[in-house]
């Protein structure tokens, strides 16, 4: 009962989208056949400060040190629609709740986002079209807020058991009714 009145008109108040920032690593490679190797290390939730996240979504240097380069690219904007809950719901409950970056490569290889999104099926599909997704933790911020917009969005089906169909006793009234 607390829930469900601490919930009464929270989707008013849930905003559908959420800002974010994408920090992307480059590392030195110590392969022959690579030179740098590029991951995803994190997502950041909310206003970053004197940072213009209406601007384009140009990486900036935050951290640099003996090969290791972070950049921090804002102006993400991680929405979450109704008819994608299931996905989100999953996500949650798993041991490891994800946050994922799709990325382009550009004509250097570097990975270049242009989505944050918490769904395991918009993910899987870009995967499949050949994109670079990364998979990163789930900030607080994001579970809590995501969570809300569940709460509000979504009921898992209740699992119901199917009932065999016995064969011999369908085949035998066929006969019958020829």
């Amino acid at each position: 009962m607390y829930e469900a009145m601490a919930l009464e008109g929270a989707e008013k108040r849930l905003s559908a989208s959420f800002s974010v920032s994408v920090i992307m690593q480059k590392k030195i490679s110590d392969n022959a056949w690579v030179d740098e190797i590029w991951e995803a290390i994190g997502v950041t939730a909310g206003d970053q400060g004197d940072i213009d996240i209406s601007a384009e979504k140009t990486p900036k240097v935050i951290f640099q040190q003996e090969g290791i380069t972070q950049y921090l690219t804002t102006g993400f904007h991680l929405e979450l629609f109704v008819d994608e809950c299931e996905s989100y719901y999953y996500n949650l409950i798993s041991p490891v709740p994800r946050c994922f970056i799709v990325a382009d490569l550009n004509e250097h290889d570097v990975p270049v986002p242009f989505l944050v999104s918490l769904s395991f099926d918009a993910a899987h599909s870009y995967l499949e079209g050949d994109e670079t997704v990364y998979a990163v933790d789930l900030p607080p911020e994001l579970y809590r807020w995501s969570e809300a917009f569940i709460l509000n969005h979504y009921a898992p089906e209740k699992k119901i058991k199917r009932k065999r169909t016995n064969w011999k006793e369908d085949a035998g009234s066929r006969k019958h009714s020829l």
